[in-house]
């Protein structure tokens, strides 16, 4: 499988992450994304601003797909063909939801598995982890869960969950120390600029991250 994981997508710190991310493509030129955000509402501003970050990396076909609004098969078919699936930031409990709702869970599992590149900003990258039970801790952190949801698992593409945004301080490094004493996957943070490319079985990591498991934290990156 073919994944990125951003902690922070706006920065220019990510040009790195941006390049990895074009690497993963095998064509060189003509490069395809589509950008999924977590609700349609506000969302052009913020792929107009994808289109802008990707073209420099030989991206010239884009396309965004909502998935809390209806679709067609051919945006859907559209998604499926392009190179990169880019799931974006936001509110991690409605966007899970409303994959779900909108049966696109098992075709983005298909889809990484398959060899499509598929990279996730905050949100999205938990999207990607077994469960986004990190989206609501902790508790002066968490993402509100509105919807209600009680089912927290995701895509389940790696062993690790993820949290990113991790330069806020003592406070939450003890917190998270906390929850892996309670829970079996291990956790890799990243500070904003920084990131993680899964390349099959290689893994590359990009600024600070940590590895946070068994009531440990270990600087990896």
């Amino acid at each position: 499988m073919k994944l990125v994981f951003y902690s922070g997508g706006q920065s220019s710190k990510n040009k790195k992450l941006h390049g990895c991310l074009a690497d993963l493509v095998d064509r060189k030129r003509g490069r395809s994304l589509t950008y999924i955000p977590f609700c349609a509402d506000g969302a052009e501003p913020f792929y107009r601003r994808a289109i802008q970050r990707y073209r420099p990396y030989g991206f010239t076909r884009f396309h965004s797909l909502s998935v809390d609004t209806k679709f067609t098969r051919d945006d859907l078919k559209r998604a499926l063909d392009s190179d990169v699936i880019y799931l974006a930031g936001g509110n991690t409990f409605y966007f899970l939801l409303h994959l779900r709702k909108a049966g696109l869970m098992t075709r983005l599992r298909d889809y990484a598995r398959g060899g499509g590149v598929l990279a996730g900003l905050s949100a999205g990258g938990l999207i990607m982890t077994p469960n986004i039970a990190l989206a609501g801790y902790p508790s002066w952190e968490a993402d509100e869960n509105e919807v209600g949801l009680e089912d927290l698992r995701a895509l389940g593409l790696v062993d690790f969950e993820f949290f990113p945004h991790f330069d806020r301080g003592p406070r939450l490094r003890r917190a998270l120390l906390r929850y892996s004493r309670k829970n079996k996957n291990p956790i890799l943070t990243a500070h904003d600029g920084g990131g993680i490319i899964v390349n099959g079985r290689f893994t590359t990591l990009l600024g600070h991250v940590n590895m946070i498991a068994d009531g440990e934290i270990h600087r990896i990156s």
